[in-house]
């Protein structure tokens, strides 16, 4: 747990319980995160799907649950000087001596939107070309300190505008960030590492023009290196769908 937080602890503790119970459910799907107003702090707390009967083996056993990894992920970004929301706490609980339920506890930090917001389809709107060459700059800068988020979709990337000596820019904070690496991040890892993105052709153009110019690479090299990490991924999904679809229809 976080010390600064420490006069939080007796609700962080009974968070398993009331989990449930209270809260502001702000997103449900695999995994559900709730906000929790403590009056002077809100709280963000995420709970992690309870893992297959292997994975609370492996959880317990050999590998660090999500929940602990995005805490201590969290705290490693933040020394390393990336925004991500401020981490307060990990609780594992467990039944018959297996991990169980997770949660991980952050300082709920609201920003103006996600990247998903660059898509296929979506109007040129006033800023947007500064956004991507932003956000392609912040990107870099993560690759350049060794870190390789590994589940770089444009969900897990928020973004906000600040006043930077007079001047309008961007920040960017990184969620879900249980499944990272740090290590050196080679040019053709980056380049993979932005597969997941969504956007047209112009779009990644864009992105690996600037991205190749922080990292003083070959622009037409990254450009050519986007394109075809983004097409194996489009394969990849194609190939995935049509395996889901001729399974619901093979036991249907």
């Amino acid at each position: 747990m976080n010390n600064n937080y420490e006069q939080y602890r007796q609700f962080i503790e009974e968070i398993p319980d009331k989990f449930d119970l209270g809260g502001t459910t702000i997103y449900l799907a695999r995994n559900e995160i709730k906000t929790f107003d403590l009056g002077d702090i809100i709280l963000n707390v995420k709970s992690y799907k309870i893992p297959i009967f292997i994975n609370r083996i492996i959880y317990s056993w050999i590998r660090k649950s999500k929940a602990r990894r995005a805490y201590e992920y969290a705290v490693e970004l933040s020394k390393r000087g990336f925004k991500t929301p401020t981490p307060v706490a990990y609780i594992e609980t467990k039944k018959g001596g297996l991990l169980h339920r997770s949660f991980f506890i952050s300082v709920h930090e609201p920003l103006d939107g996600h990247m998903r917001l660059f898509n296929d389809g979506d109007p040129d709107n006033k800023g947007r070309e500064e956004l991507i060459k932003e956000f392609a700059q912040f990107t870099a800068k993560l690759h350049e300190a060794n870190i390789l988020h590994c589940d770089y979709s444009p969900g897990n990337i928020l973004y906000g505008k600040i006043a930077e000596e007079g001047e309008q820019q961007y920040e960017f904070s990184l969620v879900d960030i249980n499944r990272m690496q740090f290590k050196p991040v080679s040019i053709e890892m980056g380049s993979k590492n932005f597969s997941r993105m969504r956007g047209n052709e112009e779009f990644f153009r864009l992105v690996a023009t600037y991205y190749a110019k922080a990292r003083n690479a070959d622009v037409d090299q990254c450009i050519q290196s986007f394109l075809t990490e983004k097409e194996k991924d489009r394969k990849k999904r194609a190939r995935k769908e049509k395996f889901k679809s001729f399974r619901k229809r093979l036991f249907s």
